[in-house]
């Protein structure tokens, strides 16, 4: 007579094993998912704060106090060193990136606003007196809940609901479109 082996787990076991594996997981992935949004997030302000020091540097070493026009623009100089701008970033715009999608503009662009050529061979048509940049969400909700805008004053304004508008000015944001988040 052969005797029966117990070894082994039990339907019922298989089951409240699986169930625990449910909970655990329906309770951490709304965590990872905002972790995710966070990182969005971080990725689009740091995206913004490059584009303001490669604008800054461009304009004090290179375009005689212009900026460029286009983030294509912000390329090394004739002379030799490094571009203004990471390659990531130095491409036409508009630049989809971490989940959300970033837009650079600008204000008077051609002759008449700078005397001379800048350093790196970007004609006089190329600079501009000022600059715009924006990051939305590519996915609101889901990959980024904060619209974010900047401008030639190197402050990064942030919206909780509706992207700030490009047409908001080259010297500020009017009061109540956007609260400053540096």
């Amino acid at each position: 007579m052969r005797i029966r082996s117990n070894k082994g787990f039990t339907l019922i076991e298989l089951l409240i094993v699986v169930a625990i594996i449910g909970i655990i997981a329906a309770i951490a992935v709304p965590g990872l998912l905002r972790a995710r949004m966070a990182g969005n997030e971080a990725s689009a302000i740091g995206s913004l704060r490059a584009i303001n020091s490669s604008q800054q540097a461009y304009s004090s070493s290179c375009a005689n106090g212009f900026y460029a026009a286009a983030l294509t623009s912000l390329t090394a100089p004739a002379t030799g060193g490094a571009p203004f701008i990471s390659p990531d970033l130095m491409v036409a715009t508009p630049i989809a990136k971490s989940g959300y999608t970033i837009n650079h503009g600008a204000g008077t662009v051609g002759a008449g606003v700078a005397t001379a050529a800048a350093c790196n061979g970007a004609a006089i048509g190329a600079l501009a007196s000022s600059y715009w940049a924006s990051a939305n969400p590519t996915t609101p909700g889901s990959t980024g809940v904060r619209y974010f805008w900047t401008n030639t004053l190197g402050t990064i304004f942030t919206n909780p609901t509706t992207p700030i508008a490009s047409t908001d000015g080259s010297s500020g944001v009017a009061v109540g479109v956007g609260l400053p988040l540096q």
